[in-house]
């Protein structure tokens, strides 16, 4: 059963300006893998990031550096979570995390949609 969706859009040269002015944000915001790449697909994590925290239904105990975009071997991105983050989406009953993610024309975009196992307490 689905239990939260999220969306969010960056315009990637906003967010480009606002890392170039606020260098630490990246320590803050990503992980030391992620770190390493190209603006646009920073920005698309961004963007990811901050659309599982919608489909949570908030932030409370969720760490943006224990949220990091993976993607598989066929290139599909899949969130890797861990510390405190990876225990509130267990305890908020949610088994599968579902994520999309583009960026075109300026801007990146992502979607996640949040499924329950049937245990715990939904979002």
């Amino acid at each position: 059963m689905i239990v939260g969706i999220g969306v969010d859009l960056v315009d990637i040269a906003r967010f480009e300006r606002t890392i170039e002015r606020t260098p630490r944000l990246l320590d803050r915001l990503f992980s030391a893998a992620e770190r390493e790449l190209k603006p646009h697909s920073l920005a698309a994590r961004y963007a990811a990031k901050e659309a599982l925290i919608k489909a949570l239904g908030g932030s409370d105990g969720v760490h943006w550096t224990e949220i990091e975009v993976t993607p598989e071997a066929s290139g599909r991105p899949w969130f890797t979570l861990t510390g405190s983050t990876a225990e509130v989406v267990a305890q908020r009953g949610i088994g599968t995390l579902h994520l999309s993610m583009s960026h075109d024309g300026g801007f990146a975009t992502a979607y996640v949609v949040a499924e329950s196992t049937g245990a715990g307490v939904a979002a």
